[in-house]
Formats: structure tokens, sequence, C-alpha cells
């Protein structure tokens, strides 16, 4: 689709110690600054990439040539484990998939979905070969019995289904749970099922019969599943209680409870030889149990987050573990080490499994990937000047000298853009940041926090010089006066409260919104605070007083972005009720309101001379309004989510927090709407592509794509923050570029062929 854009990845995104690199990276040189890449091959091996929405689990075919995926975007898919091609979309179901599952013999999938439907796949052509209905709610998990001839499905209907694989046909309904049915299991002689449910207990069925063998009675809490021994003569369950408990499935009674997690138990596994059970938690540990003594042997600490799932090699030689920190962790069962941490997902991972053999790992995610690793090689990857966690925004400093970065893992850090190295790292801040702004002649940042405070930093010393306390909730967005004497901090504690830079003391409280404050935004002058709520009002203060000069009604949902015109006599606030209303400031009455957006609008900006609104969506467009008329002029095709814009100064671009749009149409202040001629070109990042006027340019590998960015056109910069929490500086020079990407290609969609001002547009589409 994109060969020469590809191999440009290829060379960019190689690791440094490739014997290709600095062999063949002299090959591109339009590009002046090389992105920062990982040291060395790490044991990944494919990130398989297609599903829409969250995947919930993977699970390899018996002979380990394919992987199966599940995934939230009602799909499941196939994937051939030596390329890591998509070979198959089995499409079909009407909502979330749970569950996909190979038959013994992989000629079959089953797959369990929120439709209340099992559907059977062929493996070879991925066509439906039926469709098993009966279930009155969602499907939780499925599973073969070990000759291949049943599946058992377990369900939020209370009860677990027996389908026939031969006739398609219901031939078993086990009731007799009181709640939703977590997960079910065939002992290994296939002679006995395991029910876990929400119900506080375990229950025992037998397959020929179908009637209840067994009530496991016990937990105090909900069951999450159980786990025949690979005997069959034990059964272990895992509870939200905190406990394992092991049960003699031939008398029912309980043999033992293995306590020591501190919080719920996502998972149990036994080992191959069914002397150790292994146990994932919420307390972000995975532990070891003795099944003959029920002792605990080993507590395996080094995830950051809940472990959600765990699992034995085949050979019982070391133990994978799954958690939301984002790893998968690889365990030497003999001593309980950790002997690899496999990092790249960029999102909580769902569920991990080994293959047949045991040399791969595949991963399943809430990034929308599932990933296959070596588990020989076990390397673990690094990139040094690194957030360790997602990066929620990234900033300019005034004189484009320096970016700041604000993530997750509590700091803030600073980045030198002519060379693209960290050259601070602001430590202080005891949870996720989720902000940071320059001081408007950028000898200050401000960060706002999880933590509820607001921290000043220098940017020459990158030392600390204030903490800004007094918020009781987590502050969402911090600004600077025009004069750079005050910030103003907007709170989930329902206020926004005013600061002296200076002295670093409070000098107000903005009290009055009745839900959490997104934002504020200080007037062109800085005698106005607004602020925008969750409540669907925007507040006007004074800002010498603090007191409240007006309160804008209207909107039916949060506002999400709220700005002055230039002139500061109008306020555009933008709203998830997928409006933007204006207001005149000096009554504070609403005098339009712009409709069209599909989808929650997340920011507004004035143009330069006042006449234009610019508004961004979720639903992927930008669209350009007349303040006069409430009409819209165009709309612009992104591809992407936008939360931050400004127009340059001539009106004929927007500056976007994914890059720079050209705009078809711009408002002149002699009256003339005209095609806008300029030497400026669009650099713009998509979730996988850096595109130069809307042509792609270059495709970024899974890793390097962004969470935030921030491009500078006057040095022709890309700063990408991504969610595995790298930062990456990419520089163009267009000179070099050929010359097909220098011409302008605006994509844009016009909503009517109507005259406007005297220019006539063409129909909708792409231009």
């Amino acid at each position: 689709m994109a060969p020469l854009q590809v191999y440009y990845a290829g060379l960019l995104f190689t690791p440094g110690s490739s014997l290709i690199r600095p062999g063949y990276l002299k090959n591109i040189p339009w590009v002046t600054m090389e992105p920062k890449v990982t040291d060395v091959w790490s044991s990944l091996i494919q990130t398989l990439e297609g599903h829409t929405g969250h995947v919930r689990s993977a699970a390899f075919s018996p002979d380990g040539k394919l992987v199966i995926s599940a995934s939230w975007d009602k799909t499941a898919r196939l994937w051939d484990t030596s390329t890591g091609k998509q070979c198959g979309v089995l499409e079909g179901h009407t909502s979330e998939v749970h569950s996909a599952m190979f038959s013994p013999d992989g000629k079959l999938v089953a797959s369990a979905s929120m439709d209340n439907t099992v559907r059977l796949w062929d493996t070879l052509t991925g066509k439906q070969r039926g469709i098993l209905e009966g279930h009155t709610s969602g499907i939780n998990s499925i599973v073969f019995s070990p000759d291949g001839k049943l599946v058992a499905s377990a369900s939020l209907d209370n009860t677990v289904r027996f389908w026939d694989i031969s006739t398609g046909k219901q031939c078993g309904v086990l009731e007799g749970h009181t709640s939703g049915v977590e997960s079910a299991l065939f002992s290994p002689d296939g002679k006995l099922v395991a029910s876990a449910s929400v119900d506080k207990t375990v229950r025992l069925w037998d397959t020929s019969t179908g009637k209840q063998c067994g009530v496991l009675e016990g937990h105090t809490s909900d069951v999450k599943s159980a786990l025949f021994s690979p005997d069959g003569k034990l059964v272990a369950s895992a509870s939200m209680d905190n406990t394992v408990r092991l049960w003699d499935t031939l008398t029912g009674k309980q043999r033992g409870i293995l306590e020591g997690h501190t919080s719920d138990i996502n998972s149990i596994v036994f080992s191959p030889d069914g002397k150790l059970v292994v146990s994932a938690s919420l307390d972000n540990t995975v532990r070891f149990w003795d099944t003959s003594t029920g002792k605990q042997c080993r507590v395996l600490g080094g995830h950051t987050s809940c472990v959600k799932s765990a699992l034995f090699s085949p050979d019982g030689k070391l133990v994978a573990s799954a958690s939301w920190d984002k790893t998968v962790r690889l365990w030497d069962t003999s001593t309980g080490t950790q002997c690899g941490v496999l990092e790249g997902h960029t999102s909580s991972i769902n569920s991990v499994v080994f293959s047949p053999d045991g040399k791969l790992l595949a991963s399943a995610s809430w990034d929308k990937t599932a990933r296959l690793w070596d588990t020989r090689t076990r390397k673990k990857y690094g990139v040094s000047e690194s957030h360790t966690s997602r990066v929620n925004s990234a900033v300019f400093s005034p004189d484009g000298k320096l970016v700041a970065s604000a993530s997750l893992d509590n700091t803030v850090r600073f980045w030198d853009t002519s060379t693209g190295k960290q050259c601070g790292v602001l430590e202080g801040h005891t949870s996720e940041v989720h902000s940071a702004m320059f001081s408007p002649n950028g000898t200050l940042v401000a960060s706002a926090s999880v933590d509820n405070t607001v921290r000043l930093w220098g940017t020459l010393t990158g030392k600390q010089c204030g903490v800004l306390e007094g918020h009781t909730s987590d502050v969402k967005s911090v600004v600077f006066s025009p004069d750079g004497k005050l910030v103003a901090s907007a709170s989930s504690d329902c206020t926004v409260r005013l600061w002296d830079v200076s002295t670093g003391k409070q000098c107000a409280v903005l009290e009055g919104h009745s839900m959490a404050v997104n934002l504020v935004v200080f007037s062109p002058d800085g005698m106005l605070v607004a602020s925008g709520s969750f409540s669907g009002t925007v507040r006007l203060w004074d800002t010498p007083t603090g007191v409240q000069c007006g309160v804008l009604q209207g909107h039916t949902s949060g506002v999400r972005s709220v700005v002055f015109s230039p002139d500061g006599k109008l306020v555009a606030s933008a709203s998830w009720d997928h409006t933007v209303r204006l207001w005149d400031t000096s009554t504070g009455e609403q005098c339009g309101i712009f409709k069209g957006h599909a989808s929650s609008v997340t920011s507004a900006v004035f143009s330069p001379d006042g006449k234009l609104v610019a508004s961004a969506s979720a639903d992927k467009t930008v669209r350009l309004w007349d303040t006069t008329t409430t009409a819209t002029i165009e709309i612009i095709e992104t591809h992407d989510g936008i939360h931050i814009m400004k127009f340059s100064n001539d009106g004929t671009h927007l500056h976007t927090s994914h890059g720079i749009l050209q705009l078809k149409s711009s408002l002149h202040s002699a009256g003339n709407h005209k095609l806008a001629h300029t030497s400026t070109h669009s650099l713009y990042v998509t979730d996988q592509w850096i595109t130069c006027n809307m042509k792609k340019l270059l495709w970024l590998p899974v890793d390097y794509r962004l969470s935030c960015s921030a491009v500078n056109d006057t040095a022709n910069l890309i700063v990408i923050g991504s969610a595995s929490g790298r930062v990456i500086f990419l520089s163009i020079d267009f000179t070099a570029l050929p010359a097909a990407y220098l011409q302008p290609s605006v994509n844009v969609a016009v909503t009517a062929s109507k005259s406007f001002l005297g220019y006539k547009f063409p129909p909708v589409g792409y231009c």
C-alpha cells in the first residue's frame, strides 16, 4: 500500500544496535532529527494489529500455527504465528466477543459473545458453521470437551449449556446457580464440568446426564474461576474473598483454604504435574501454593498494578503473568525469580497463553492488539530518557526551545528541541500529572495533578519553586494569565482558584459550580476568567475581585472547552452535547448555537479577526463556522480526535495537537473570501501516519504511536508522546522532500454547494 514509507519507517525505528541502521539510514535525507529508539531487539516478535476494540483473549491452535483473538469490536480474528498476518476475520456477532477457542483438532473455532450466542467457524475458510442459540443473556466463556464433541458455555443467565458440535443443537441446560456463571471447564476425562459463579459457589455436573453432582460452598464472595487438576482429582476455585480453595471432586469436600492475598483473585492455574497452584490477584502479586499442604511457598512481587492472569508453560519451568501495568512477566518456577519483563503493550493486558511447544507467548490487551513474544530470549529493552507511563500532554515553550511533557508516571519532563534530549525531570507530584503549561515568558512551567496540587517549576533550573495547595480534589487544568502574574486552576472539587505566581499564595477561591470544573481560561486582557464544568455551565469571574459576573446556561451536557474571542466580547464553549455555543460576555446571553457535529466537541477556537470559530470533535472532523450567521463554512476530515487548536496569525492554517491543517477558506479583514496561498506546509500526525500536505509520509510502528503530540511549524519539528512513555522527536527538511509532497492537498468536505461571500463551493466530498 505504501512500500517506500514503510521502508523509511523500518530504517528509522530499527534498534540502535542493528547492523542495518548505520548502513542505510543515510538514505532518508529529509529527516534531520532521528527519533530515539530502543538499543536492542526485544522479545516481541509480532504485533497482531487490526482489532478496533479491546482484545479480551487469545488462544493458540493445537499445532501452534495460528492464534485466535476475541475482541469487544464484535469479531474474532485468526492470525498466522509465523508471519503475523491476519488470515481471517470472523464476523457475525452483534455484540462484544468475550472468548474464542480452537477445538482439540484445530478444525473449528468457537466464539462466545454478549449477544447471547455461541458461533462455530471453520478454521480453514473462516466461514460460519453454526449459531448456538438458547442463552438469554451474555456469555462469559466457552470450552470444548476433551474429545471435541461438545461445547460448554457459561452465561450471565445463571446457566451452563452443552452443545453438540455435529448438530449444533443444545443437549443440556445445567441449572442451579442463582447468579451469573463466570466460567465452566471440563475435567481431563470429560466426565465432569465445574462451573464458577457470582453466587459464591462452584458446582460440579455430570456431562452424560447433565445432573448436578456437587455444590462446593464456602467462599464468601463471587467465584471468578474454577480449574481441575491434571489428574482430575482436585478442583481449585478463585474468589473475590481473597482466597483460593481446593476441593475433592469425588466427595465435594473442601481440602484446603489458600490464604494470603490481600485483594480479589483473578485467576488460578495448576502446574503440569499438579503439585502447585499459581494465583494472580488485584494485590499486584502472583503466589505459589503447595497443593498437598495448602501452604504458600512463594510470593512473586514486581508488577505495579493488578495481575489479571497467570499461566504455566507446557514444561512447567516458567510462569507468565499478565498485568494492568501493561507488562507480561516471566518467572522461574524452581526459584521464583523474575527472568523476563515483556514490555510493549500500551494498555492493560487481559490474558496470556503459551504456545503448545512453549516457545511463544501470546498476550491480549486493551490496546486493541495481540502480541507474540519469544520466551527463550526474555530480553528487556529500554529507551533511556523516557517516561515510564503514558504521556498525557506535550507543549512547546513560547520560544520553541523546550518541550514539557506531563505523564501518568507523576513527573513532568523538559526536552531540548534542538537535540531531542531530556534536560530535566520535574519530580514532586505524588500522583498522575494531567497537564503542564509554560508561562508567557517561558521561565516557568505550571503542572496540574491528581494529587490535588499545582506545582511551579523554573525552566532554567528544573527546580520546583512553588507548591500551590488548597484544592481538595484532583486539578484538571491550569493556565497562566496573559501577563504571567497569576495562575488559575480548575478542579474536581468544583472550584477555580487564583494564585499569585511571585508568592505562591492563593488569592481567590471562585465558588459556584455544582460539579467538577474541567477547564479555566483568562480573557485576552486578563480581567475575566471563564470556567467550564461537567454540569454544562460556563461561569464568568472578575479577576481582580473574584466575584462571579455571569452564569452561561444552555448546554445539556458537560463543557469540554471554553475560549474568548480576540476582543474579549464573546465566549465560545464546546460540549459533550455535540454543540458549540456563543455567549456575549457583557450580558451573559447566548448569541449563537453551532450544530452539526455527530459527537462531543473537544475544542473550539476563534480566528484572529473573530469572524470564524473552528471546532474539533470526537466525530473526527474539524468544522469552521461563521460567527454572524452560525453557518458551516468547511468540514475537515481529521481521522483522529483533536483536543487543542489555534489559528495561524494569518488565519490560513489551524495549529492542532496533531499538527498543522491547511484551510481552504479564510476570512480576511477586507471581507474577501478566497483560497489561501501560503508557503506553510501541513504536517499532521494520525494514529498510524505522519502526513505532509495530507499525503502519507512516514508510517509509525505500534509502540511509537501518539497519546499526545505537538508540532512546531517554524522548526518543522514533530514531538510525539506515546502511551508507553516515550517522547519522540522528528524533524523534517521540506527542501529535501520529493516535489509531490510539497503540493497543497486540502482534505476538506463542504456541507453544501452554496456560495459564501461570492465563493461557490463544490458538493460534499473530498477536494
